[in-house]
């Protein structure tokens, strides 16, 4: 399992998280919720190991192995992936050969010609015209565009634990299902997710095992599905 325990996080000497503790399963889906502010990009970000993030308390674990102080790249070969609120553009980089030096440095080889037809399979499904495959990874792709390619990068890297952060906004609801679609593909593969949200729209295609909620850096409540349609109906205040 994902296992994050009483994490402390500060940035710039700020606390953000106060003691957060979350357990996410092989084939769980747990989703967070907060009002802006609250520190869920921060977690995800803490998780992946960026440096602005400092973990000064608690530990996360990957399947019993202790993460906390490990590099972004090691992280990943853990088995653990963040798809990003904003990704960035890598100009320069194609989106192929991003992904084919991703799955060798993370599995030690990647076979070309299998490569190749599993990116067109995965491209074709989230409805990626195939010329993206040789443009600069998100150089001048619209918002979706990148959020599309945010859960191609998940479906062909194949990691054990993800972190989806809004991989649902700025979405039309074409896109929407689309992306939904891809997230319950690797989801059937037992896949862990933490998925990052501020609506429930997203979760009419994609139905929690859990539902969490963030307050000032602390976990207040958790439940199921009907706690997401509390705070769409209700708000906050009413948990």
């Amino acid at each position: 399992m994902l296992e994050i325990s009483n994490l402390h996080v500060s940035s710039e000497n700020k606390p953000i998280l106060n003691g957060v503790s979350l357990k996410v399963k092989p084939g769980e889906i747990h989703v967070l919720m907060g009002p802006n502010g609250s520190g869920k990009s921060s977690l995800s970000l803490a998780l992946m190991g960026h440096p602005r993030y400092q973990v000064t308390k608690g530990s996360i674990k990957i399947d019993g192995k202790d993460i906390t102080s490990l590099t972004p790249d090691k992280r990943a070969k853990a088995g653990l992936f963040l798809a990003m609120q904003y990704p960035i553009a890598v100009p320069g980089v194609s989106v192929a050969n991003f992904l084919r030096t991703s799955i060798k440095n993370l599995k030690g080889q990647a076979n070309t010609p299998e490569f190749v037809k599993n990116l067109k399979a995965e491209m074709s499904q989230l409805k990626i015209d195939e010329s993206f495959a040789s443009r600069a990874i998100n150089d001048g792709f619209s918002g979706g565009e990148k959020k599309k390619m945010e859960v191609l990068q998940l479906s062909i890297l194949q990691p054990k634990y993800t972190v989806l952060d809004e991989t649902d906004s700025g979405l039309d609801v074409d896109a929407l299902k689309l992306v939904a679609q891809g997230i319950k593909k690797a989801q059937g593969t037992k896949l862990g997710i933490l998925l990052i949200t501020h609506y429930q729209r997203i979760l009419k295609y994609i139905r929690p095992d859990y539902v969490h909620i963030l307050v000032e850096g602390k976990i207040i409540k958790t439940g199921d599905y009907l706690l997401a349609q509390v705070i769409e109906r209700a708000g906050y205040n009413k948990v």
